[in-house]
């Protein structure tokens, strides 16, 4: 049987456990993975420690992971543009910190062969939701955008794809990603109190449009430096009533092929780089985890199961 990643209690890093598990099968309109890879994210230790929601005991034990990149082994009825042996990449529609997972087609794509394994199971979360973000905020060339975590996740995402569309990109982040961050192109600045003052003396007209992907309390800078709330969109903030910003929530099955094919182009055309802070094989799936939540990763975890 193949082996998954499956904790049995909330809040305890200790009851994740690699276990064997039934292979699950693909109904109609899904196909199954031979996982090759999947992406550690912030949202996984966040639903291991129950941060957001926790479901009925009896649902446990639950497994984790959203990102992957694997193999077809299995085709279920109504799927016509995927075969057993195509190497694919995308959002698993079951828990990807596994041996198999099941997915949906409307969120694969082809994996070129020119694009490892570790960095083709982490596009679809962060990738998709910084695509819809830069949509949403209509980010075009010529303007400034100031993004804030521009070296997390969502971040060096929207960093590179805001420069490739032309524009002007000044980025919150500590100082020891600045040089990364001016080698994506953008324009590194400090987090902390005297942030407008910061931005100001880069941009004195303030800037377009502002990504929060940071959730540190910088939506009333944000707000100032933008003149206003209509363009300032966060995807951490929970409730952003009394702001007047909005709040993003992706939406990969509507835009998930179209947004990876992009990512891919961008990649493909060396444009858009994924740092990669480090490989690990399932088993150590706790390890990922807890470097994860530390908060001071440089690039991608990614599982190799």
């Amino acid at each position: 049987m193949p082996l998954a990643a499956q904790f049995h209690e909330y809040g305890s890093i200790e009851s994740l456990r690699v276990v064997d598990v039934p292979p699950p099968t693909a109904g109609p309109g899904q196909v199954r993975l031979a996982v090759r890879a999947a992406g550690v994210a912030p949202v996984d230790w966040k639903i291991l420690h129950g941060h957001l929601g926790r479901v009925a005991p009896s649902r446990l034990p639950l497994g984790l992971g959203f990102d992957v990149a694997g193999v077809v082994d299995q085709v279920g009825t109504g799927v016509a543009d995927l075969r057993v042996g195509d190497e694919v990449l995308g959002a698993a529609a079951t828990p990807s910190f596994a041996q198999s997972a099941l997915a949906d087609p409307a969120v694969l794509v082809a994996k070129p062969a020119s694009v490892p394994w570790e960095v083709a199971g982490t596009l679809a979360g962060s990738g998709i939701t910084a695509w819809e973000v830069l949509n949403e905020l209509r980010v075009a060339e010529g303007e400034t955008l100031l993004v804030h975590a521009a070296a997390g996740g969502v971040g060096t995402f929207a960093v590179q794809m805001a420069v490739a569309r032309g524009a002007r990109v000044i980025g919150s982040a500590s100082e020891r990603n600045h040089e990364r961050l001016r080698s994506f192109g953008a324009e590194p600045v400090a987090y902390g109190a005297g942030l407008v003052e910061r931005v100001r003396a880069l941009s004195p007209g303030g800037v377009d449009a502002v990504l929060d992907a940071s959730g540190r309390g910088e939506i009333p800078d944000s707000v100032e430096l933008a003149g206003g709330p209509s363009r300032v969109l966060s995807v951490v903030v929970q409730d952003p009533a009394g702001t007047g910003i909005r709040t993003h929530v992706t939406q990969p099955a509507v835009d998930g092929r179209e947004a990876l094919r992009d990512i891919l182009a961008l990649i493909e055309a060396g444009r858009l780089r994924v740092p990669i802070a480090g490989t690990h094989p399932l088993d150590e799936a706790t390890t990922a985890l807890e470097e994860s939540r530390a908060g001071h990763v440089s690039g991608k975890l990614v599982l190799l199961p």
